[in-house]
C-alpha cells in the first residue's frame, strides 16, 4: 500500500543537513512529493537518494534558489509530466505530475500572497488557473492525488487564531471560498477525512517559539479525488520531522 509523503522543505539542501536522508530511511514513504526544493539537481547530492533507492524528478524555478517542487518515487512512474503549459507558472517551478497506471499523483506549490498585493493577485490567478487545469487534466486522468502545500487554511480549524488572521494572506476569505468550491468541486481533504480534531498544523512561523507553542496553520494537503474514496486507508500529519517551518503529511492509499 502505497506511502505518499507530501513536505514542502522550506530548501532541500538546508533540510538535508538537518537530516531529511535518515527520516526518508525511516518514515520509508514510496512517493515523496516535496515543495520549495530552492536547487537544481546538480546542487544536490542527488545519490543520497538514488542509495536509498528512489527515482527522482525535478522541477526548479527559472530564479536560483527559489520555489521548484520534485517527486521522490521508489515505484518507477510511466510518465513524468513537468509543469501545467503556462509560463508565468512553469517559470516559477509549481507543477510535476507522475503517472501510475490510472492514477496520477501531483507534487504542487501554490504560490503565498503575503509579501503584498502584486503576489496576492498573482495567488488568486493561480487558483482560478490551477482549477481549470485540473478540470482538464480531469477529462485525461480522472484519478488524481493532488498533493502539495496550497497556502491556504480551509476553516477555522485549520488555524491557530482564526479571528486575528481573518484578514491574512492564507486565510482571507475569498482563499477560504476556493479551497471549499475546489473540494466540493469533487476532492476529498484526505487528512480531515480521518482527523476531526484541532490543533493540527503542518506550518509554523519562525517567530515567537510558535512551533514549540504549536501556534501552527494547516496549509499542506493530500487532496484526492472522490472516486479513490474507498481506496484511502490513512492519513496523518507527522510533526516530529523538524527540517523546515512545514511537516510532512502522510497518505496511505490503496493503488
Amino acid at each position: 500500500m502505497p506511502r505518499i509523503i507530501t513536505y514542502n522543505v522550506n530548501g532541500i539542501r538546508a533540510a538535508m543537513g538537518k537530516g531529511l536522508i535518515d527520516w526518508m530511511r525511516a518514515a520509508k514513504p514510496d512517493i515523496l512529493c516535496v515543495q520549495e526544493i530552492k536547487a537544481y539537481p546538480e546542487q544536490v547530492g542527488v545519490f543520497e537518494f538514488e542509495e536509498l533507492g528512489y527515482h527522482h524528478y525535478w522541477y526548479p524555478a527559472q530564479k536560483k534558489g527559489y520555489s521548484g517542487v520534485a517527486i521522490f518515487s521508489k515505484i518507477e512512474p510511466d510518465k513524468v509530466e513537468y509543469g501545467c503549459g503556462i509560463k508565468e507558472y512553469d517559470d516559477e517551478g509549481r507543477f510535476i505530475r507522475a503517472d501510475y497506471g490510472d492514477i496520477s499523483v501531483v507534487s504542487a506549490y501554490h504560490p503565498s500572497g503575503s509579501s503584498g498585493d502584486e503576489r496576492q493577485a498573482f495567488k488568486m490567478k493561480w487558483l482560478a488557473d490551477f482549477q481549470d487545469y485540473v478540470n482538464k487534466l480531469q477529462k485525461k486522468r480522472p484519478k488524481l492525488i493532488l498533493s502539495g502545500d496550497y497556502n491556504i487554511c480551509h476553516k477555522a480549524i485549520d488555524i491557530h487564531n482564526p479571528v486575528s488572521n481573518a484578514n491574512t494572506s492564507g486565510f482571507l476569505p475569498e482563499e477560504r471560498e476556493w479551497m471549499e468550491q475546489f473540494i466540493n468541486s469533487g476532492f476529498i481533504d484526505s487528512f480531515r477525512y480521518f482527523n476531526q480534531s484541532p490543533h493540527q498544523y503542518s506550518w509554523w512561523s519562525y517567530r515567537a517559539n510558535a512551533r514549540a507553542k504549536n501556534l501552527g496553520w494547516r496549509i499542506d494537503y493530500n487532496m484526492v479525488t472522490k472516486n479513490l474514496e474507498k481506496n484511502l486507508k490513512r492519513s496523518i500529519i507527522l510533526p516530529e520531522a523538524m527540517h523546515s517551518d512545514h511537516c510532512p503529511v502522510l497518505l496511505e492509499i490503496d493503488f
